[in-house]
């Protein structure tokens, strides 16, 4: 049901921007009011998570790891997964935002059997997920840049350059885009996965499945501009031009679905700053990632403690009950004859 809610929530966006923006003729409002006032959503409820996060205080080091802390010399330190300096985080968290270097490392429970046909539960690595999210979020990325060029007069050397690279395979006419296959593949497969794996499907809710949805629609209706409507490309640059330099006019002829395309990539900004996508800004700031692991080279006090309160170490703790426990058979570091 989540699912469905969330297809049915997309498809009423849909129809809004297409009788909006069609029948009732309110191209302005569709190019211009709606986002703009996306935009300034944005901007401010992402600038309102990143403030809120950053004042959250953390005065413990509590980094979650993937390898062998540093200790002894003659052991191995995982430098990368187990940082115990400043430059060894950046290098984590530069492999973390790059490469999804945790993701690298998942795996799945599965049911084995041994030799006598005993049942074993086993963890299996599971690298599709990994694969299917760098496909994701880098095409995403890559169409997001190569956007640039309509906001942009003239358009730099790098954005022409990143969109060179995209279409080199020179396919059809209009030229295939690599990212737009690769954009579909990555998030039909992040849909599958929670529409066929129990484990995730029954953990999924509305805010999993809309934004799939929502980057679906917005990724269908910008092939369904390029490839089948085959839009003008210069009335919507005069458009996007117009948006930003607040010179605001609608050409005429610019085909229906650019409104639609538009009233998605809106909705999905204004949606941003209070779903789960925040995760890009979010990862930065998470003590999880971005603190070295040195407990065990300097030791960290709670800022907080109240200083009337004296800590009781174990020491204390066994002088006061060492008769007691004693008598109940707990070890203890020293016996009632050594502390008399």
């Amino acid at each position: 049901m989540n699912a469905i809610f969330s297809l049915i929530l997309v498809l009423a966006l849909v129809v809004v921007a297409t009788l909006g923006a069609g029948a009732a003729k309110m191209q302005t409002i569709f190019a211009y009011c709606i986002p703009g006032t996306a935009f300034v959503i944005f901007l401010v409820g992402f600038t309102c998570k990143i403030i809120g996060w950053a004042k959250r205080p953390v005065p413990f080091r509590i980094p979650t790891t993937g390898g062998q802390q540093q200790s002894l010399d003659w052991i191995p330190q995982n430098k990368w997964d187990n940082p115990s300096t400043g430059p060894q985080t950046v290098m984590r968290m530069l492999l973390e935002v790059l490469a999804f270097r945790s993701l690298f490392r998942n795996t799945k429970v599965v049911l084995k059997h041994d030799d006598g046909k005993n049942p074993i539960v086993a963890y299996v690595s599971a690298k599709w997920l990994w694969l299917f999210a760098i496909l994701f979020h880098y095409s995403f990325l890559i169409i997001a840049v190569r956007h640039m060029r309509l906001f942009l007069q003239p358009v730099p050397f790098v954005i022409q350059a990143v969109d060179f690279g995209d279409s080199i395979l020179q396919i059809l006419t209009p030229t295939i885009y690599i990212t737009d296959v690769l954009l579909l593949t990555g998030v039909g497969f992040l849909l599958a996965r929670r529409f066929f794996d129990a484990k995730v499907r029954y953990i999924s809710l509305v805010n999993d499945y809309f934004p799939l949805f929502l980057i679906l629609g917005i990724a269908l209706s910008g092939v369904y501009m390029r490839y089948i409507a085959k839009v003008d490309v210069m009335g919507i640059k005069d458009v996007v031009m117009g948006l930003v330099t607040f010179n605001f006019k609608v050409p005429a002829g610019i085909d229906v679905s650019f409104y639609v395309h538009l009233f998605l990539v809106s909705s999905l900004l204004a949606y941003f700053p209070f779903s789960k996508l925040m995760h890009m800004g979010g990862v930065f700031l998470s003590p999880t990632r971005n603190m070295p692991n040195d407990t065990r080279i300097h030791h960290h006090e709670n800022p907080w403690n109240n200083p009337a309160v004296k800590p009781h170490s174990y020491e204390a703790y066994e002088d006061d009950f060492r008769a007691p426990m004693h008598e109940a058979g707990l070890p203890l570091d020293k016996s009632p004859e050594e502390a008399a």
